[in-house]
């Protein structure tokens, strides 16, 4: 059984020595007292509690074949380093129908330092396979400016990559919806702004699903607040002030979205969920179909919120999308 399995265990094994040190990509983890916990530990604990479920999946995604890809070439990764390690992984859902549906681009958050495919993308990925969706994880570029905006080619270079590979994959590669968390929440809302898919003259998403995403530089740029700058350069390469009038101000550029379901908590710390209230407003003024939870408990970081007011939350996405169609 899985949950008897520490977590140095399962990453340390070969079948999936590719993705493994992008659990947490940026964070050596056998440092961390948990690498040691086997993951019943991990659920008790750090309330890290849908692991075994996420962890088989991955294996099974890597026995069955190809199931990651890296987006750059040598040669572009020499002359930009924040490449070499952006990557996709392919989870394919058990469900036949889902050759028929959308696939689902997930991009997992991380501050624009780390990305945290542990926690919010492969549980996140195994979930939208059980309710029969083909879900693509987006390892993206961090620690570098800009990585938002930077963030714009490794979407576009993995929508060329799942066309090419389209068959394989059992995809339309024109219908897709996407999925972020946090800074990866900002990522996909930026995608829908002209400097996303618009800019290059690529199909829109038939739905967008951010999860406690950041969509204000406005809201973020306060007297007193050493690090603002600091944020908006690693996000996107500018002061928090050009931030705030340019197109990086999801609210005053969002025109362009797809029906949207945003998800927050009102005791979120990190990103006040008025950053989702805000563009739900907007959208809504708009006429863009528009679903918003925030929950009363539950913090920053819910991930898919199992035991949390916020369980259940993928599956109330996916039959709000499909009730619109």
């Amino acid at each position: 059984m899985l949950k008897t399995k520490t977590l140095k265990e399962l990453l340390e094994n070969p079948l999936i020595a590719e993705i493994a040190p992008d659990a947490i990509k940026n964070w050596d983890l056998t440092k961390e007292d948990f690498y040691g916990w086997t993951l019943q530990e991990l659920a008790e604990k750090k309330g890290w509690r849908t692991q075994e479920k996420s962890f088989a999946r991955l294996y099974e995604a890597a026995a069955g074949g190809k199931y990651y890809y890296k987006l750059y070439s040598e040669a572009e990764c020499s002359q930009e380093p924040a490449k070499a390690n952006v990557n996709m992984v392919y989870f394919p859902s058990r469900d036949k129908a889902a050759d028929d549906r959308p696939w689902m681009l997930l991009v997992p958050g991380g501050g624009f330092v780390n990305v945290w495919n542990i926690t919010e993308g492969w549980p996140i990925a195994q979930r939208y396979n059980e309710l029969g969706y083909h879900v693509f994880i987006l390892t993206y570029q961090v620690c570098v400016e800009g990585a938002a905006v930077k963030a714009m080619d490794d979407i576009a270079r993995t929508m060329e990559i799942i066309k090419l590979h389209q068959t394989e994959f059992h995809v339309d590669p024109a219908k897709y919806m996407t999925c972020g968390f946090s800074a990866g929440g900002y990522i996909v809302c930026l995608w829908n702004t002209e400097i996303g898919y618009q800019g290059r003259q690529l199909l829109k998403p038939q739905a967008c699903f951010p999860v406690y995403p950041v969509t204000s530089f406005q809201m973020m740029n306060k007297d007193g607040w050493k690090e603002k700058d600091r944020l908006a350069y690693a996000a996107v390469g500018c002061s928090m002030d050009e931030a705030c009038v340019r197109c990086f101000e999801i609210p005053q550029h969002a025109e362009g979205f797809p029906p949207t379901a945003l998800f927050a908590t009102e005791e979120d710390d990190l990103v006040d969920p008025e950053h989702s209230k805000k563009l739900a407003r907007v959208l809504v003024s708009n006429g863009i179909p528009c679903k918003i939870e925030i929950g009363p408990a539950g913090g920053h970081g819910f991930a898919d919120g199992t035991g949390m007011c916020m369980e259940g939350w993928q599956k109330r996405a996916i039959e709000w999308y499909e009730q619109l169609k």
